[in-house]
């Protein structure tokens, strides 16, 4: 009985690992144009192709990775390129505030796995369920999934970009735009969040457009102002 009982136990945690998998397979198909281009800028940018693995081993954080990579082909110093990955990055914090409640009561070995492993496509796909919802093995399915799929595609990445060194200019980068875009349409369901998305999109064009330093951060501050004011407006009139 008790070996039965822990077979299906075991089928059961196998059977939501695989239902993360195969939730989280459309991002971590459409990442794969990013992930390619993160390691050939990993090259462009004279990284050697152990560096440029790494990077996406250890940080994990495409949008980092290449502004970092960016940074080194330019010369940046380490405090500015340290200081510039932790504000890109720092969104991250938010999504650690929203999952405290459901990760909370995990083990440790747990919480550092999914924390680790918490991305913007991740909290996409978890986010948004409640406490009885929420399941470690299918978090951690999707999570490990899209991890090992962001890692092969930088190495075939490193690959394509030791023999073809003008991949950068194929327009892959189309790729990061089209992930969030994927990522973030589905979370506008009310006029707060649509606000947030305008407020974002249109600062980000036009400081990007006057070449104003610091863009990604005004333009976040904004559009998280922008939210938070329509959310407290629209508190006060109901």
């Amino acid at each position: 009985m008790d070996i039965s009982l822990t077979s299906q136990q075991h089928d059961s945690k196998a059977r939501r690992f695989w239902q993360g998998t195969i939730a989280m397979m459309p991002l971590s198909i459409a990442v794969l144009p990013w992930g390619l281009l993160a390691g050939s800028f990993a090259i462009d940018s004279g990284l050697h192709p152990l560096e440029g693995q790494a990077l996406s081993a250890i940080l994990f954080a495409g949008s980092a990775q290449l502004v970092a990579m960016g940074m080194i082909k330019a010369g940046a110093g380490l405090t500015t390129m340290l200081l510039t990955t932790f504000f890109i990055t720092s969104r991250h914090f938010l999504y650690s505030v929203s999952m405290r409640s459901k990760v909370s009561p995990l083990p440790l070995r747990w919480r550092l796995s999914l924390g680790f492993l918490l991305t913007d496509e991740l909290f996409a796909l978890v986010g948004h369920q409640s406490e009885k919802q929420f399941d470690r093995w299918y978090a951690l399915g999707a999570g490990l999934s899209f991890y090992l799929f962001w890692n092969l595609a930088t190495f075939a990445g490193i690959l394509a970009g030791s023999f073809l060194p003008q991949l950068n200019e194929l327009g892959l980068e189309f790729a990061v735009a089209a992930t969030f875009i994927a990522i973030v349409v589905p979370g506008i369901k009310n006029l707060p969040v649509l606000l947030s998305v305008v407020t974002a999109l249109l600062l980000s064009v036009a400081l990007h457009f006057f070449k104003v330093e610091g863009a990604l951060m005004i333009a976040s501050i904004g559009a998280m102002a922008t939210g938070y004011l329509a959310e407290e407006l629209g508190g006060k009139k109901r």
